[in-house]
């Protein structure tokens, strides 16, 4: 937002008149920007951090003790970069057959209460922002690791508890504040090779937590068939983003690595259909308790936000209230105190009708959005990134309709003026003859038709089921 009467604005405005050159570029060549990669973050800070990303000074509040200790082992699954550690689980045999399955939520809420120095912090940012090879959390280091369910400590946390029989019927559910003892945290490239599809339908070979989670993937089948959801997304790709540092290359520092793996594994589908349990559970606990939270709604295919019970018609469920990732999120912070004074017979953080709950929810909304549009961006850049770094010229392409194709490599969908009509699913070769890293723009050339799609993989819209 530059003051056009200081002469060193004007001095730069004549300067990209006479280069033909528009500032950001003009800047970049000159090397007033260090890299493409500094303007495309600096300006998300510059609109969203303007005092930085530093967090003021704070006293890390000490952790609960006066909690009483659930007798379980409880473990997380999460990939190797996560830090905030949310939710684990736990499953312990029943005397009388079945078993006893724990969903356990990290409880920053009962470190500080809404009003505190934390609760403005995490009020201000409202979520952890994600991008690749970066983050910016929305709560200081020192806080999340204090409440971040890291193996070997005992844990605060709200739990809840599923009765199962033999038979995975549910016959009993039970919510407590309790400490909970952390004895794994597992990682998906540890635990993937030896439970994933395969091993689970064709066995596969003995290790530790087998048992556990054959249980758990089990139950969550029975918990997604429940919700009128039948088994989809196997067949789609999930694209996993890292960025070395330490390397440099000629775009600036930073190589990027894109990484493919299946959607819908066994530990994708027990750890979503637990987390919508819980967070279905809880919300309906919150609706009959007459205390007041935050609601994921969807209806007439529109998902919103509302401080009613509302159905979630995409998941088939009567109410969904975000509260199973509290150290990234301010809306499951929230939820959060309110459940805890539910169960704790405590006066609840926001009251009915509340004023200050409704503005939280409106101003989580919009930022929510801009923080994941700004993700979608970075994946973008770094998408372009990755084809320089690879040289890559001709590329395959899958079209999705008309002339916009998604890449097959990595996760690029991209407009191909010059691509004749062909039917959604086919597969195409392009040549790339320009990548604009701070348009963020790809210009490709249709090369040739490599197939066209198979019939029973269409269906009734012309689109490929994939």
């Amino acid at each position: 937002r530059p003051d056009r009467n200081r002469p060193e604005i004007k001095a730069l405005e004549a300067a990209c008149v006479d280069s033909g050159l528009s500032a950001a570029r003009l800047l970049l060549a000159c090397g007033a920007l260090a890299s493409s990669y500094d303007f495309h973050y600096n300006r998300f800070l510059f609109e969203h951090f303007p005092e930085g990303t530093a967090f003021p000074a704070i006293d890390v509040p000490v952790l609960p003790t006066a909690l009483p200790r659930a007798e379980v082992a409880a473990f997380s699954i999460d990939d190797a970069s996560t830090t905030e550690i949310d939710d684990a689980f736990s499953v312990t045999p029943r005397a009388e057959g079945g078993w006893r399955i724990g969903i356990h939520i990290a409880a920053p809420a009962l470190g500080f209460a809404r009003g505190s120095a934390l609760d403005a912090i995490a009020r201000r940012r409202l979520s952890t922002v994600y991008m690749p090879g970066n983050k910016i959390t929305m709560l200081p280091d020192e806080i999340v690791q204090t409440f971040t369910l890291a193996e070997g400590r005992d844990c605060p946390a709200v739990s809840l508890y599923l009765d199962i029989t033999p038979g995975l019927a549910i016959v009993g559910e039970e919510s407590r504040v309790e400490l909970v003892p952390i004895v794994a945290n597992l990682r998906h490239h540890d635990i993937e090779p030896v439970f994933n599809d395969d091993t689970v339908h064709n066995g596969g070979p003995d290790f530790q937590w087998k048992r556990e989670l054959t249980l758990l993937w089990d139950l969550a089948t029975v918990l997604e068939a429940g919700r009128g959801k039948a088994a989809g997304n196997e067949d789609r790709i999930d694209f996993g983003f890292s960025v070395d540092w330490t390397e440099e290359t000629a775009d600036g520092p930073g190589r990027v690595s894109i990484g493919r793996r299946l959607r819908g594994s066994p530990m994708d589908k027990l750890v979503a259909e637990l987390m919508i349990y819980a967070n279905m559970t809880w919300g309906k606990l919150l609706d009959t308790s007459g205390i007041p939270g935050l609601y994921r709604a969807q209806g007439g295919g529109k998902v919103r936000m509302t401080t009613v019970a509302a159905p979630h018609e995409g998941l088939g469920v009567d109410c969904y209230a975000w509260s199973s990732s509290p150290l990234r999120r301010y809306v499951d912070l929230v939820n959060q105190w309110q459940i805890i004074s539910v169960l704790q017979g405590t006066p609840p953080a926001f009251a009915p009708k509340s004023a200050e709950l409704m503005a939280a929810m409106r101003d989580f909304e919009l930022t929510y959005a801009e923080y994941a549009e700004f993700q979608r961006g970075m994946e973008r850049y770094w998408c372009l990134r990755w084809l320089r770094q690879h040289g890559r010229g001709e590329v395959e392409a899958t079209v999705l309709r008309e002339n916009v194709v998604r890449l097959a490599e990595i996760p690029l969908v991209i407009r191909v003026p010059s691509m004749p009509l062909q039917m959604p699913g086919s597969r195409v070769k392009l040549f790339v003859e320009r990548t604009d890293l701070l348009d963020v723009e790809v210009e490709a050339r249709f090369v040739q038709t490599l197939a066209e799609p198979d019939p029973a993989t269409v269906d009734e819209t012309g689109f490929g089921f994939a």
